[in-house]
């Protein structure tokens, strides 16, 4: 549902910044024919109400030696004292691990990794994650293309 108080023009700076966020407020009100003043002003109003959580930098992970991307399918069981939402925090500080979501189906969360190499990945899941006992079982699908991906 979209926020009440938003109206078209700021879904359309919503939709301009996701697509290229580092474009000057100048060339966004040139491209958007809204004038600057009142395009900073609506700006400052939605990241000031939550609406725009952050402005990030996507960098092209393989120019950074993190070529490797897979996702890994987790099963939850609860043989300790800790809850899906514990074990997700404690995965989410692992290295290589960029987003945990805890999911519905036959698996309980969905993990995206990079890492230098298809070893790394392969060393996250058997010695960090399958080594924690409310782990039941994994699967890893590694990524051969990237067609679309939004942050």
């Amino acid at each position: 549902m979209v926020e009440a108080s938003l109206d078209a023009k700021d879904l359309e700076i919503i939709k301009a910044l996701m697509k290229d966020a580092k474009k000057s407020f100048t060339e966004l009100s040139s491209e958007l024919g809204i004038p600057r003043t009142t395009l900073q002003e609506r700006f400052r109003r939605i990241t000031a109400r939550g609406v725009i959580k952050k402005i990030a930098a996507i960098p092209d992970y393989s120019k950074l030696g993190f070529p490797a991307t897979a996702f890994l399918l987790v099963s939850f069981s609860p043989v300790m004292d800790i809850s899906q939402r514990d074990l997700a925090a404690m995965i989410a500080q692992m290295e290589h691990v960029y987003e945990v979501h805890l999911i519905s189906g036959q698996w309980d969360m969905l993990i995206k990794v990079r890492a230098p190499s298809t070893e790394d990945v392969g060393r996250l899941v058997i010695d960090n994650i399958r080594s924690i006992k409310n782990v039941a079982k994994t699967e890893t699908c590694f990524v051969f293309h990237t067609a679309k991906e939004i942050p």
